[in-house]
Parts: C-alpha cells; structure tokens; sequence
C-alpha cells in the first residue's frame, strides 16, 4: 500500500496508508477534518523535496547562521522555487497569515494574525495591518495602550 501524505487546515501535516489513490482522504487526527492531499514528491535519483515552508524558514538572526551570505544566497534561491512550486500547487503553501510573534511563549507555534490571543477571554489577535501591543519595543506613548496619560 501507498503512503500518502496529508496537509489539515488546522496545520497539521501526516501520512496515512491508503490501498489506493482513489481512496477517500482520513479525518485529521487532531480535528477531525477533511484534510488536503499533497503531491508526491518525484524520484529521481533519491527523493526530490518541495523545500522549506514558509513555517520553516529562519526566524531570527542567528537562524541564518548571523546572515552567512552564502546560506541567506541558497534560502533566497530555494524560497523562491518554493513560491513558484506553491502558486502551481497552493495547497502547499499551508498558513499565510502573518506571524504576529514567534519567541517566548509562541516559540513553538507562533502567534499569527487572528489567532485567539491566550489567557484573553479568547479576543482575537489583531487582523493582518492591525497594531497590537505586545510586541515588546517601546512606540514613545504613555502606558495604557497608546492613550494619553492624564
């Protein structure tokens, strides 16, 4: 039997034993859903991949080994055969919304842009080209969320 692999709109990505390609795709494991079949990956001479996802991109400084030009070279040329490969095949692409945070506590799954806000009464983080303030870098403002101190 095949194994295919699996992309959920939750984010979670799996493989799954399926007897044959029209056989109809698993629930996700985490919730439920239907998820997306992805395309397999050719081989060729070993196993071509689709290159990092935009969830496995360097996130920092030090990511980039303190900007190696050679490795920040190589990440521009693979992020830009990923784009090419995801507008051919958008299921790849996965979840666009703008990382809002992604250290300290979202280090492990980053804080994107309508996401719950945790420990908020479940309030939404602000939409994509909203300002939130929590970012932890001063804007000149007094405190109390951008409001004039009296």
């Amino acid at each position: 039997m095949p194994i295919y692999e699996y992309r959920c709109a939750c984010g979670l990505r799996f493989e799954k034993l399926q007897p044959h390609p029209e056989a109809p795709a698993p629930g996700c494991p985490d919730c439920g859903a239907e998820p997306a079949k992805l395309p397999s990956a050719a081989a060729v001479l070993g196993k071509a991949g689709a290159g990092l996802a935009r969830e496995e991109m360097p996130q920092t400084w030090r990511g980039t080994y303190n900007g190696n030009r050679e490795y920040v070279t190589k990440l521009r040329r693979d992020w830009d055969q990923r784009q090419r490969l995801e507008q051919r095949h958008p299921e790849l692409a996965g979840d666009t919304r703008p990382v809002l945070a992604h250290e300290g506590r979202y280090h492990d799954k980053p804080l994107r842009a309508g996401d719950p806000l945790p420990g908020d009464g479940g309030k939404e983080a602000p939409k994509a080209g909203g300002h939130g303030h929590f970012h932890g870098h001063g804007h000149g403002h007094a405190h109390g969320h951008g409001h004039a101190a009296s």
